[in-house]
């Protein structure tokens, strides 16, 4: 046995002798094992308790830094709204230093104006700024036309809709199926994790009074007299109270016009002759004329109930609970009133939520492969256990810094998996070696500790550094994609973490003794590099050391060929779009009325039809009749309302369906459709 003891040289006497002095973490992790292990199992269950708890979107948190005004003045001309309107909104705003640039459009009777903050304004300056931009505005308030209608700000626009459900009727009016949508409503605002539930595509009830021009001049009454008329008698007026005895009684005055039956005996007095508004006119319920927006879900009319998560929210989670009340509201429902889901958010984050886990899985099934064929199965078994640690430390820092699973998130836990082993190869392969060369466990860990733990240190920082501008940006980009860095920069932290401390503490316990090499007697520091591997690379190290002047000639001119060819590179942030939707934008003449862009939209909705009898039925087809959709998912470019405007948003099966469908509709519009202009958007 005592031939086998390796004995060692001067130098690393000094080195044993220096490590014994200076504190080592992996020396401390081997003498304290009990309150590693205590940890390391506390890390795991706390983590998977974190990651069951870590909010789930689509999109991480975002700001956006726009906001909407707009004015209705009906019966101006553009020019008029421009010259009493928006220029005097502009002229105000830019009392604002923080605003980038303002955008307008003055139309007939209506004007709007967009606010762009500067992309480095923070985030937290926004609700301020849209106060101060309310504030701005008011103080003008005065010297806008006294009969604006009105002036609504909107700055509102980061609220996505991600899942949203579709309600139609055979035989019902648009009251009653909004009756029937805001019943729905109420039961979906009951779930937790919602923020709103807002309904789409509704119609506003009018009451229409149909009367002649020709009796109302027999009569002697324009119609401004009569409109003052029905005004006057249903003012408020505040009668008073008096006190009886220990009671108040309040005094209502009476006559008001409630019901379409006392509207018709409302009593006028033309000349010496007493009629009511029922004699000379028609009286009746209906809607605005010309409509709002329209929706049609596969070519019906329905209403669009959209529903928003709270920031932070498990959309998993909530999708579930949605799942389950809608269930139960379909069976409440009316005969005849269908509910049917248009885009589901849940059902895309849990799918992106598995192929991570599918990520994951095959991370660890190429390390563990990877390592049992160049370390051995028990060193390899050491470097695949730190990943399951690393991955559980990091969910429980996302957990505590309220970073949400997304695909920013996961696209940087799956970046990470490539890069949290190396600390865990470098760690053990050292201890290995020593261990092979005669060291005992303690002095393996400790040397692997002394040698490698600044290096990787230093190297895990440098990586951490390459995500630091997306951190330190002060733009909307950075704000979208800070996730990068701070995933990132937990996992290669913690990576460094385990390899210094809990691979040794495994490594002690799953490496394998040292055997002596076949004909070596004993150990020495040499011999387990005599092998053919090292032999090559010592032989390629050496020649590139005495031919150092070729090697750095031929490292410029590959530096350079790759930024020559760095040109020719697709520059793309993300990849291509997976959603299976396809989006098509129809915009007519500005002065097209609501019947031809309702002509259009159903000529498009029947090419449909054909489409799906040659080639397979979609999911469904949404059109948005005179606006565009609500935002349904976070980079959508959602459009204004305008009669001459229509959306239709196409669900299909799968990329190759949405593929064939996008080709054919920008066929078709190249030849059809020469009233208007299309766009076919992935």
């Amino acid at each position: 046995m005592s031939d086998l003891q390796h004995k060692p040289d001067a130098h690393e006497e000094v080195q044993q002798a220096s490590m014994m002095h200076r504190f080592n973490l992996s020396t401390w992790a081997l003498k304290n094992q009990v309150l590693v292990m205590y940890f390391i199992l506390l890390t795991l269950i706390a983590g998977v308790f974190a990651y069951t708890h870590l909010g789930q979107s689509e999109d991480p948190p975002f700001t956006f830094k726009v906001m909407l005004i707009r004015s209705s003045w009906p019966g101006a001309s553009a020019q008029e709204v421009e010259q009493q309107i928006t220029d005097k909104i502009e002229e105000k705003l830019q009392e604002i230093p923080s605003i980038d640039y303002t955008s307008s459009y003055s139309r007939p009777g209506e004007s709007v104006v967009f606010i762009v903050i500067r992309d480095d304004t923070f985030s937290e300056k926004i609700p301020e700024l849209w106060y101060q931009v309310r504030k701005k505005i008011g103080d003008i308030r005065h010297t806008f036309p006294r009969d604006l209608q009105s002036l609504t700000f909107n700055d509102e626009f980061s609220d996505v809709y991600g899942t949203m459900y579709a309600i139609t009727a055979d035989g019902l009016t648009p009251q009653q199926l909004k009756r029937q949508a805001e019943w729905v409503r109420a039961r979906l605002l009951k779930l937790p994790d919602i923020e709103k539930v807002d309904l789409f595509g509704e119609q506003a009830q009018k009451i229409i009074i149909e009367i002649s021009n020709q009796k109302l001049t027999s009569l002697g009454i324009s119609p401004a007299q009569l409109a003052q008329m029905l005004q006057q008698q249903n003012t408020v007026i505040g009668a008073g109270t008096f006190d009886a005895g220990p009671e108040r009684i309040r005094l209502d005055v009476s006559g008001r016009l409630q019901t379409l039956e006392d509207l018709r005996q409302f009593p006028i007095r033309a000349g010496q002759q007493n009629l009511t508004l029922g004699d000379i006119a028609t009286i009746k319920r209906g809607y605005a004329n010309p409509p709002a927006q329209r929706i049609h879900y596969n070519g019906q009319p329905a209403l669009l109930i959209g529903v928003s998560m709270q920031e932070g929210g498990d959309v998993v989670s909530l999708g579930k609970a949605m799942q389950h009340t809608i269930k139960e509201v379909q069976q409440q429902l009316p005969v005849g009133v269908q509910l049917q889901l248009v885009t589901s958010q849940p059902e895309i984050v849990q799918h992106s939520v598995h192929d991570f886990v599918r990520s994951l899985t095959e991370a660890l099934v190429i390390v563990l492969a990877v390592s049992l064929l160049s370390l051995g199965w028990r060193t390899g078994i050491v470097v695949a256990v730190a990943i399951p640690i690393v991955l559980a430390g990091t969910f429980l820092l996302m957990d505590w810094l309220d970073i949400g699973l997304h695909k920013i998130s996961l696209g940087a836990l799956i970046l990470a998996l490539g890069l949290l082993v190396d600390d865990a190869i470098i760690a053990v392969e050292m201890m290995a070696s020593k261990m092979e060369q005669g060291w005992e466990r303690m002095q393996a860990a400790s040397f692997a500790f002394t040698s490698t733990a600044m290096p990787m240190l230093t190297g895990t920082l440098v990586t951490v550094a390459g995500f630091l501008p997306i951190a330190t940006a002060v733009s909307s980009t950075g704000e979208y994609t800070r996730s990068i860095f701070q995933v990132s920069a937990i996992s290669l932290t913690l990576s460094w973490i385990a390899a210094v401390i809990v691979i040794p503490f495994l490594g002690y316990h799953l490496l394998p003794d040292a055997k002596p090499h076949s004909g070596a007697s004993t150990h020495n520091h040499d011999s387990i590099y005599e092998t053919k591997f090292y032999r090559r690379l010592q032989a390629t190290v050496s020649w590139c050391v005495q031919h150092k002047g070729s090697v750095i000639l031929a490292t410029i001119i590959l530096f350079v060929v790759s930024m020559m060819s760095f040109g020719k590179v697709q520059q793309q942030f993300f990849p291509d779009s997976t959603r299976l939707e396809v989006v098509v934008d129809l915009r007519l003449a500005e002065n097209a009325s609501d019947q031809s862009t309702d002509a259009a939209v159903k000529h498009l909705e029947q090419w449909l039809q054909d489409w799906q009898k040659k080639h397979g039925a979609l999911q469904n087809v949404v059109s948005y009749v005179g606006s565009g959709a609500p935002r349904y998912y976070l980079p959508l470019d959602v459009q204004l309302a305008h009669r001459a405007f229509a959306q239709l948003v196409i669900l299909t099966n799968d990329l190759k369906q949405r593929e064939a469908l996008r080709n054919d509709l920008l066929t078709v519009f190249e030849h059809d459709y020469p009233q208007l202009r299309a766009s076919v958007i992935r």
